[in-house]
């Protein structure tokens, strides 16, 4: 069992922001979440913020954490997780207390005292996808990033595109299948699919980090695509697969309130026998993915990049940070896959290098993301 970290002290004259960093999570996604939050947690400045560092098992439990964020790292292949082993934290919804209280059975709950400002470092369903960003808002607690709706757009591939395209933004061709669809008339959305033309891509409608995402040459192989998606989620997104580059570029909100700041555009080019850009390529060592930061394309198309980066984030009405990625044909025209709302951000993550090639350092980047949830009120705005 890990020690549990003493509560931060708020004694003294110089009040101290205190900083609840929250990873795990129940989703698909649990191991990347605990990945980031090591990273942030060594990067915050312990003379400027008091830090709580708070973990969500697997099955939903939350934690103080007393583990370290050496520990928080993938680790000859083994991919971390909270341990269900710490004192249980209850956060309750009330925006009169702020207070983070540890609840353990046969004891009488003890309050860790106010939160300031919560970084949530969670990723996919019940924490990324505005559920989370909900309860700090009946709690009155700031957070960084995206708030209910455009977490929760983001979140669902469907109505992110939906949204696309009602702003005018350019996107791939593509299909839903609900599960009702998938039990009632296989062959008929197998005809629907042939209609995008193949090879396509299948993928769980509500998940990240590309789990569950199979390429799928012909029909004969859609069944046991549908199938891996359904894993992880009932409702199923199909792309027409794009002979293009993959590109991405990161927005951050300004500290000023001006208009949101674009990073220079990088290039992800997948080697290693990998497909596409799935979870090895992704997260694990030695998979012979390379990135160009900063990509080498013409500077009109940066610029058109770094314009639909802006448009996409605002038109789905983000706050703070996003990772906007695209598709660049051959004909120099980019298409948008999708905005995260809450990228990987190990020091390593392409949405981190990519400010860091801009002029913002890491612990720069995470002071700064503190700071503006900081002077965020929560509620309408």
């Amino acid at each position: 069992m890990s020690a549990q970290p003493d509560p931060p002290s708020s004694s003294g004259d110089t009040h101290k922001p205190r900083v609840a960093v929250v990873f795990g999570g129940r989703s698909s996604e649990h191991a990347i979440s605990c990945v980031t939050a090591g990273s942030v947690l060594a990067a915050i400045d312990p003379e400027v913020y008091d830090v709580i560092p708070i973990g969500i098992s697997r099955e939903g439990r939350w934690v103080l954490s007393g583990t370290s964020p050496e520990q928080l790292a993938i680790t000859d292949g083994r991919l971390p997780a909270v341990e269900d082993t710490g004192a249980a934290v209850v956060l309750a919804g009330d925006p009169t207390s702020r207070e983070l209280v540890i609840a353990q059975p046969g004891a009488v709950p003890r309050a860790l005292g106010e939160v300031d400002v919560v970084f949530p470092l969670l990723h996919g369903p019940y924490g990324e996808d505005g559920t989370l960003q909900g309860l700090l808002e009946l709690a009155g607690i700031p957070y960084v990033g995206s708030g209910v709706l455009s977490s929760a757009v983001a979140m669902d591939k469907e109505y992110m595109k939906k949204l696309f395209i009602a702003a005018g933004l350019p996107v791939a061709d593509y299909l839903v299948v609900r599960p009702r669809d998938w039990e009632r008339d296989k062959v008929g959305v197998a005809e629907r699919v042939a209609g995008l033309g193949w090879p396509v891509f299948v993928k769980p409608a509500r998940a990240g980090s590309s789990i569950g995402i199979t390429k799928v040459a012909g029909p004969e192989q859609l069944s046991a695509a549908m199938e891996t998606a359904h894993e992880w989620d009932p409702k199923v997104l199909v792309e027409a697969a794009v002979v293009a580059r993959e590109v991405e570029c990161g927005v951050l909100d300004s500290l000023d309130g001006d208009i949101p700041e674009t990073s220079v555009v990088a290039e992800i080019k997948v080697r290693g026998g990998h497909e596409f850009y799935d979870f090895e390529a992704k997260y694990l060592p030695d998979e012979g993915t390379e990135y160009d930061v900063p990509a080498d394309i013409p500077a009109r198309v940066s610029d058109e990049v770094r314009r639909l980066a802006v448009a996409a984030f605002l038109a789905m009405g983000c706050e703070g940070l996003a990772r906007v990625d695209f598709f660049l044909r051959t004909d120099g025209s980019v298409l948008l896959n999708e905005v995260n709302t809450m990228p990987g951000f190990t020091p390593v993550s392409m949405f981190p290098v990519m400010w860091r090639e801009s002029g913002v350092p890491y612990p720069e980047l995470v002071d700064r993301l503190i700071k503006l949830a900081l002077r965020r009120p929560t509620g309408l705005r």
